[in-house]
């Protein structure tokens, strides 16, 4: 199979879609890659470094487009790319379809096979493709929590961890997942007042015997929400229901009831944010301020930290793509129950049920489209 790694083009994004121990792998098992020149030099990895592993370098992202049977990428397909992909194809990245009517249309018309790696499950019901972004994210979410707290930056001017005779900063992590868990162990060793809601008392018994004390645990009713948001310095919006659009936790009313320069961090943004006033930004522009409270809502925050990142995310992914690209989409999906979740279009059929609810669109389930 012809596999193909176009730089990455969303703004401020730095990782890269394969890593040279991906392709190795791959021409090692009689696979042809293509890699775009210039595609891993944000993750430190040069173009020699691909040839080296024995994949070829392209000019540009159209001849990888062009040439190659499966697209491996991080981000979404931006407008110009979608109309690269051609039915035939197949599309191996992170999506996030539930916000995007936009995205979801083109890749229908396309005709592409996309499978996305945020819906991807494994045996234990995790997300092992969204875990270690989320790791990173949840990890990143108080330190550039703590960036915008500068009074410099529109924030209240709080140190997170204070000093003697003076409070540490509240923070407030909704959601106790991947992200949830991360964000906390960061923001504890930083020295702040650190809650944590969820609406899983098993995952709130959990953290409270992981950090031994050192946190708050809550469960995240709406009216325990609307309290801990009153003195909170900080919240952090880390829920995700996989392939569906983010729920909203808080409402734009509910931005006068904070305290003034206080920081939303949304992790959820991908997924559309789980605050009612989040807009995407990013690495360039990452803040923006409603009513006297900062945003923080960057919708590729591991783009930051691009070369660990890009490592993370290329540890996990390569099993599967080695599938897809030694058995083909059809026969990796039938084999692979978790990899077939991750399926989201197939010649013009949206087969991502959550995304159809989200959109208002026709969908299919995956074993439909395989006749299982």
């Amino acid at each position: 199979m012809k596999i193909g790694c176009p730089k990455e083009i969303k703004p401020q994004e730095f990782r890269v879609g394969l890593i040279p121990a991906a392709a190795a792998e791959a021409t090692g098992r009689g696979h042809d890659v293509l890699v775009e020149t210039g595609a891993g030099i944000g993750a430190g990895f040069t173009d020699e470094d691909y040839t080296k592993a024995g994949a070829k370098i392209a000019p540009d992202a159209a001849s990888v487009f062009d040439a190659a049977d499966l697209i491996i990428k991080v981000k979404e397909p931006q407008a110009g790319e979608r109309k690269m992909l051609r039915k035939g194809q197949i599309l191996f990245t992170y999506l996030h379809l539930a916000p995007d009517a936009d995205q979801t249309r083109d890749l229908l018309d396309s005709g592409v096979t996309a499978i996305a790696y945020e819906t991807v499950t494994d045996a234990r019901g995790g997300l092992p493709l969204l875990a270690p972004m989320s790791e990173v994210a949840g990890r990143l979410a108080p330190q550039v929590g703590s960036w915008a707290l500068q009074k410099a930056n529109g924030g209240r001017g709080v140190l997170l961890g204070g000093v003697p005779g003076v409070a540490p900063a509240n923070v407030v992590i909704i959601g106790g997942g991947v992200v949830g868990a991360a964000a906390a162990r960061v923001a504890v060793g930083m020295g702040a007042n650190v809650t944590v809601m969820d609406r899983s008392v098993a995952r709130l018994s959990y953290l409270d015997d992981v950090f031994m004390g050192k946190l708050t645990t809550q469960y995240a009713s709406e009216a325990a929400t609307a309290q801990l948001i009153r003195s909170a310095d900080m919240v952090i919006g880390a829920v995700l229901i996989p392939g569906a659009a983010a729920p909203k936790l808080v409402s734009h009313a509910q931005l006068s009831t904070m305290p003034q320069g206080a920081v939303l961090v949304d992790v959820a943004i991908d997924q559309g944010g789980c605050f009612e006033t989040s807009r995407a930004t990013t690495h360039q522009d990452p803040i923006y301020e409603v009513d006297g409270v900062v945003h923080y809502c960057v919708a590729n925050m591991p783009g930051a930290v691009a070369r660990t990142a890009t490592q993370a995310l290329g540890n996990v992914t390569m099993p599967h793509l080695m599938a897809l690209a030694d058995k083909g989409w059809r026969q990796a999906l039938i084999d692979d129950p978790h990899l077939r979740a991750g399926l989201s279009t197939h010649e013009g059929q949206l087969t991502s049920v959550p995304v159809g609810q989200a959109l208002g669109l026709d969908a299919v389930t995956a074993d439909a489209v395989l006749g299982l």
